[in-house]
């Protein structure tokens, strides 16, 4: 054997070796995700009814391996687009890009819903842990010059590749998201995008971390009797199982969640404990102590301005509003001053007839923010003889829920089947199927409308899976809605105010968003439009709540059974516009803070929080007895809820809702066609259009202000 064909023989030993090992670590690490597949149930394909998230087996250990899986999965799905050599076209760049990382979203869906429905210490940890991976990894897409240049290709060629509406929107909504999301800053300069990106994330956790402390952490134990009165019985029970849970035998609990709070402050006669539960909840995040929220708002507003700058925006608002309908900063302050002027005086009324109200009841001190609920609802009951307590009785919350299923079904030709047999994360929330007249299937619908400690404040709509068609197959919606409503008591089931029976329409108007969705694209299907529109169904549902045809159908008397009486009904129609004045100006007041906040140009570290607040309030005429809804310190919608720079899209949208409500009223309130159009035209649409050709799609032209100040009574 010659010495050529010995050092051959060898090179080849050694290239069988080194490919035999290469495979021996590709079947280890290939039996070592496998094994992870089996293991861990998020990973795993579920195995449930509708494929369901199987909550039952999921464990807080699952969620740190599991995202890390499904970020690497994207990874390679990601690489797979990027090395692909034929030229980018829409289907193999943007539909690619659409379509990968369903793993991610699976996982994140859960997480994030569970988080904020219910959370605990672990999971609070976990989201803190996780959420770098997620910044870089968002960053490492949206920053990724290879995939850019091939989004660009395909933008730039548009024309070439005949795209219909749908696909359009798709291309522009995803280039728009990559230049948004730092493809065209300087290279130089990315790395302080990222790291800008890292912080906001961890930022607006903690700000939510608190202040889920702080409705926990909040309270009044009442061990008198004598400190009860003017309570109705019913809230005294809930408050006595409240303090029960807590082991507090004997006693009563009231709390900042607002269940407890507004039934307290509207009819407790201690002023000193209503004025003490008031400032606890208006002052959450704001003690200067472990969870005050002051230098996050200042973190997070800073960041917030050298991102925008960093992408040539003057301003976070000018950032934000660039893809809402309303464009541009000056555009929402022209519709908050319309509105503000118009509400304002009505507000100062109100106020003076409180004053009167207080002297009239042999009282000598001036109208405080604490004052106002307790001695409008005097008012209330003088003006209106309504009493919202007797009104309750009507609204138990199984019938209000069955209430909105009618009104889908009247409207839409949808179904809502109750089932029991679907896995569950608490045993609070119950499970729906959701199917056409026909009976097809359209999605799973969850409710879960009573507060706890492992729950956020407020009320939501979220999904566990979005509606969407991947590869032909129909991806179904599974929609839940979230609530903090009144707990039933062992006397009574949960009797609902008409504030939350109205919450509960609105909400419901999101999830029939979801749930309706007929779109292709997950990146445009749902709720996935504008911030501004996106509240457009949901307000649009509250008109049919107080509808006395719509009452008639669910409003039932929880005892006898009996239907709402037409005085009863009477009364809530003449008092619908009472308190509008209130209710207007501390919500606008709201809406002008978050634009304060966010049009700021310039940085600075050391502006004082609280002081920036009361300039700001002052300068646009708030007067001390009413208090902005959410103080900057608790005002989660803009610092930890993706409302920043949009709260006011509420009262943008009031204006779609109050016009498209007027449709209905044209022709009847149950119109189907009407019903039909609206549908079709713009609630099954998600964001495969622009919001207001949506809009004019359906209505014919482009709204009118008219009818939402006529129906706020603030029309001259």
């Amino acid at each position: 054997m010659t010495k050529l064909s010995i050092i051959l023989s060898l090179l080849l030993i050694t290239i069988f070796s080194c490919n035999q090992q290469e495979t021996n670590k590709k079947n280890k690490t290939n039996e070592k995700n496998k094994t992870a597949m089996d293991t861990n149930p998020l990973l795993a394909k579920f195995d449930t009814p509708f494929e369901i998230p199987p909550f039952g087996k999921i464990k807080n250990k699952h969620y740190i391996p599991a995202f890390k899986q499904a970020i690497k999965k994207h990874n390679q799905e990601i690489d797979a687009i990027i090395s692909n050599k034929e030229k980018p076209t829409f289907e193999n760049t943007l539909v690619a890009l659409d379509n990968s990382g369903d793993l991610l979203s699976r996982i994140s869906s859960i997480f994030y819903a569970l988080k904020s429905a219910n959370s605990n210490d672990s999971i609070i940890e976990i989201a803190k842990e996780i959420a770098p991976f997620i910044s870089k990894h968002e960053d490492d897409i949206s920053l990724n010059p290879k995939l850019f240049k091939k989004i660009k290709y395909v933008y730039e060629h548009k024309n070439e590749f005949k795209l219909n509406t749908e696909q359009n929107s798709l291309l522009n909504k995803v280039f728009q998201n990559f230049v948004r999301g730092g493809s065209n800053i300087e290279d130089s300069k990315k790395e302080r995008f990222r790291e800008i990106n890292k912080k906001l994330s961890l930022a607006s956790l903690k700000f939510a971390e608190n202040i889920l402390k702080e409705n926990n952490k909040y309270n009044i134990i009442i061990e008198n009797k004598d400190d009860l009165s003017g309570l109705p019985n019913s809230v005294i029970q809930t408050a006595k199982e409240k303090a029960k849970e807590k082991d507090l035998h004997g006693k009563w609990m009231f709390t900042v969640q607002k269940s407890s709070l507004i039934p307290f402050i509207t009819y407790s006669d201690n002023r000193k404990l209503r004025e003490k539960l008031f400032k606890a909840y208006i002052n959450r995040g704001n003690n200067n102590d472990e969870n005050d929220n002051k230098e996050i708002i200042k973190e997070i507003i800073n960041l917030r301005i050298e991102k925008a700058n960093l992408l040539g925006f003057k301003s976070h608002a000018d950032y934000i509003l660039d893809v809402n309908m309303a464009k541009k900063p000056k555009n929402v302050y022209k519709l908050l001053n319309k509105i503000w002027e118009a509400a304002l005086p009505v507000a100062k009324k109100e106020a003076e007839e409180l004053q009167k109200t207080i002297i009239k009841d042999g009282k000598n001190f001036k109208l405080e923010p604490w004052d106002w609920w307790y001695y409008s609802e005097k008012i209330r009951k003088e003006k209106y003889d309504l009493d919202q307590e007797e009104l309750r009785k009507y609204f138990k919350l199984q019938n209000v829920r069955q209430g909105m299923f009618i009104l889908a079904n009247k409207l839409y030709g949808i179904t809502f089947t109750p089932l029991n047999n679907l896995p569950s994360y608490h045993k609070d929330a119950e499970t729906f199927e959701v199917k056409e007249a026909d009976g097809t299937h359209i999605g799973i619908f969850y409710t879960d409308y009573f507060p706890r400690d492992s729950k956020k404040g407020g009320a939501w709509m979220t999904s566990f899976r979005k509606q969407s068609r991947i590869n032909g197959k129909d991806i179904k919606p599974i929609i839940m809605n979230v609530c903090n409503f009144t707990k039933p008591t062992q006397n009574k089931p949960a009797l609902l105010s008409f504030e939350e029976v109205t919450t509960m329409f609105h909400e419901f108007g999101h999830a029939l968003h979801g749930l309706l969705s007929d779109c292709t694209y997950t990146t445009l299907s749902g709720t996935s439009v504008a911030r501004d529109f996106v509240e457009l169904p949901s307000q649009l549902m509250e008109n049919w709540a107080s509808q006395p045809e719509m009452l008639k159908l669910y409003a039932k008397h929880y005892k006898t059974g009996k239907t709402i009486p037409d005085s009863l009904i009477e009364k809530l129609q003449n008092s619908s516009n009472f308190n509008t004045g209130f209710k207007t100006v501390e919500y606008i007041a709201a809406a002008y803070l978050d634009m304060f906040w966010h049009t700021l140009k310039k940085q600075d570290k050391n502006i004082d929080i609280n002081q920036f607040e009361k300039t700001a309030l002052s300068n646009i005429g708030l007067f001390p007895q009413i208090v902005v809804r959410y103080k900057s310190t608790n005002f989660s919608h803009i610092f930890s809820g993706g409302y920043s720079s949009g709260y006011y899209g509420y009262e943008w949208a009031a204006v779609l809702d109050a016009d498209v409500f007027q449709a209905f009223k044209e022709t009847s309130l149950f119109d189907k066609n009407t019903a039909s159009k609206f549908r079709k035209e713009l609630l099954s649409k998600g964001g495969t259009d622009d919001a207001m050709s949506l809009y004019k799609n359906f209505r014919g032209r482009e709204p009118s202000i008219e009818p939402l100040l006529k129906r706020k009574a603030l029309l001259n």
